[in-house]
């Protein structure tokens, strides 16, 4: 979920007037990926239903309530809230992460059959998120100066960048490839390579529609060919600058989840 939010950190540009002119850096690239991805509107509210399909086609669901609040108008420190309301071996539980820009981010997860606040380590970021193909650091983005972004070519349609880590034994791929749409600004293909060279998980787009101006993503996937089978998300009834409070992104709230938002 990375979600839009789920999910996570996607590389954008805009177009180039001349066939001389020069194309934007990687980081400006980068950035306005960011912002234009994970930082539309001060906030947004948005119904997020996950179809889970394992490698021998079996789907599970998971239907969700996002909730993610900005704490600069750029690129900056980011509060997320997702509350599950099925099925009944999740409902109620709730995740929330704080993103940061510089340090690891902070993420909780309650279990309301426990009555339980799990913190999160830094070390599982790049795990499972609730049994899906999509990791923890996906649903609050991965931190832009964590990779060496490089600028790889412009098609008709598309900027190409690929991004290498600058600390290779804290993940298990070697890079990653972005197609960014270069009129919306949003990351249409994202391919991760392996140690040995293989495209082991791919995140796809297929539906974008605008919601009050912004450009957003209503159908995405997250395919895994290490793990098996993929995780498709499909985002409803949106709505961005709905003026979240700040509190509500609190441990006070895990365990009483603030309804007026998540009607």
């Amino acid at each position: 979920m990375k979600y839009y939010f789920l999910i996570a950190f996607v590389l954008l540009s805009f177009p180039i007037s001349t066939a001389h002119a020069q194309a934007p850096s990687a980081m400006d690239i980068v950035v306005k990926a960011v912002e234009a991805m994970n930082y539309a509107g001060g906030d947004v509210k948005a119904r997020i239903d996950m179809r889970i399909i394992d490698s021998h086609g079996r789907e599970r669901i998971r239907q969700m309530t996002m909730l993610r609040r900005n704490e600069t108008s750029g690129y900056g420190p980011q509060k997320y809230y997702v509350l599950f309301s099925r099925p009944s071996d999740v409902k109620e539980m709730v995740f929330m992460a704080w993103k940061n820009t510089d340090r690891a981010d902070d993420r909780w997860l309650y279990l309301p059959a426990l009555d339980l606040v799990k913190r999160i380590a830094a070390s599982d970021e790049r795990t499972s998120f609730v049994g899906s193909h999509f990791f923890y650091e996906d649903v609050s983005g991965r931190n832009i100066d964590e990779d060496h972004h490089e600028f790889i070519e412009e098609t008709d349609e598309y900027y190409v960048i690929k991004s290498t880590p600058k600390t290779p034994g804290d993940v298990e791929f070697t890079n990653y490839t972005s197609w960014v749409d270069k009129t919306t600004y949003l990351p249409i293909r994202i391919e991760y390579t392996g140690q040995r060279g293989e495209v082991y998980r791919t995140f796809s787009v297929q539906t974008v529609e605008v919601i009050q101006n912004h450009p957003t993503i209503i159908d995405v996937q997250m395919e895994d060919t290490a793990m098996g089978g993929k995780t498709v998300l499909h985002y409803s009834a949106v709505k961005y600058s709905i003026g979240i409070k700040e509190n509500v992104f609190s441990e006070r709230f895990l365990r009483r989840p603030p309804r007026e938002y998540l009607r």
